[in-house]
């Protein structure tokens, strides 16, 4: 078998060489690129002949896809695989698996870090601060005794409900399905429509699905309070960006933060977010930890060699 890692996805030259020789090892040549390239001519290259790919986010479309005849198995190093044509691979049987859980600690302190943030804008006043400003006054404000509803308890969300408990918040979480971990902690369940209506911070958890794009929407914003903050750390089109950046222009919502697109950064300069007042941007990083990139190397590693041998793991497809 042919495995190639399309891109570093935190691999250094030296494991890459420890991959090579243990692949070889079992039958199989490794081939690692330590650059990443999106354009569709240069993964079809790099893919052309591979049984297995290892990927993170970049976008692989179908021209992409059907340029490879050989793929058999994607290991996708990161959680969601929306970026992927997931009907190809159903239609020519692909194995797709991926690295749910990776980063669920590093994204959890993101959402956190970004309420931070918006409450207390400390990256306007650091930029303030570089041109001779002061505090002019401003008062921030504190997590503890807010509270924090939680949309979709999955493990970054379950995580991140338990952090801000542990800060002082009252949380409460809304999900299509209920964990055991959230009820242990005495976290209650509401509906969407609650939810929105009663929380100082709304922290968004769920991944980008037909019932879950622009769940946040305009109706959903307005059941907000004035004094709210949004925090996306999902996926982007889980809120309709417009809407978002119109409530906060027109004083609906007190704040932003936002880690997510419709897609990956760079931003055009018109995007509307960019204008709107108190939102804090950041151009996709909640992942991006080096502990989070070492336990997803040991991730996608794992999942080629379960495949490998006939027994996949993480596999959505």
């Amino acid at each position: 078998m042919r495995i190639v890692c399309v891109e570093p996805i935190g691999i250094s030259q030296a494991q890459s060489e420890e991959f090579k020789s243990q692949y070889a090892a079992m039958g199989h040549e490794f081939v690692w690129y330590g650059d990443r390239k999106e354009d569709a001519a240069t993964l079809t290259e790099r893919m052309r002949d591979a049984d297995v790919v290892i990927i993170s986010n970049i976008r692989l479309p179908r021209e992409v896809l059907s340029a490879c005849p050989k793929l058999k198995m994607l290991s996708v190093a990161f959680t969601g695989i929306d970026h992927i044509d997931t009907d190809y691979c159903r239609e020519h049987s692909i194995c797709v698996c991926n690295a749910s859980g990776y980063a669920t600690v590093a994204v959890a302190e993101l959402a956190i870090g970004l309420m931070l943030d918006v409450y207390r804008k400390m990256t306007e006043l650091d930029a303030a601060t570089r041109h001779e400003g002061t505090r002019n006054n401003f008062l921030g404000r504190e997590l503890r005794g807010k509270t924090v509803g939680i949309v979709g308890t999955g493990a970054i969300g379950c995580q991140t409900a338990l952090l801000l408990k542990a800060l002082g918040c009252r949380v409460q979480v809304w999900s299509r399905s209920q964990r055991p971990l959230i009820q242990e902690n005495g976290i209650p369940y509401v509906d969407l429509d609650t939810l929105m209506r009663t929380s100082d911070i709304i922290s968004l958890h769920v991944p980008l699905t037909p019932e879950t794009h622009h769940l946040i929407s305009a109706d959903k914003l307005a059941l907000c309070k004035p004094s709210a903050v949004l925090i996306n750390t999902a996926r982007g089109n889980v809120v309709d960006m417009d809407a978002l950046a119109k409530a906060l222009n027109e004083g609906k919502l007190a704040g932003a933060g936002i880690d997510v697109f419709e897609k990956e950064p760079p931003l055009a300069t018109n995007h509307p977010l960019l204008q709107a007042p108190n939102c804090v941007v950041v151009p996709h990083v909640g992942y991006a930890t080096r502990e989070a990139f070492d336990i997803r190397i040991g991730i996608v590693n794992d999942n080629v060699k379960a495949w490998l041998a006939g027994k996949p793991v993480n596999v959505k497809i």
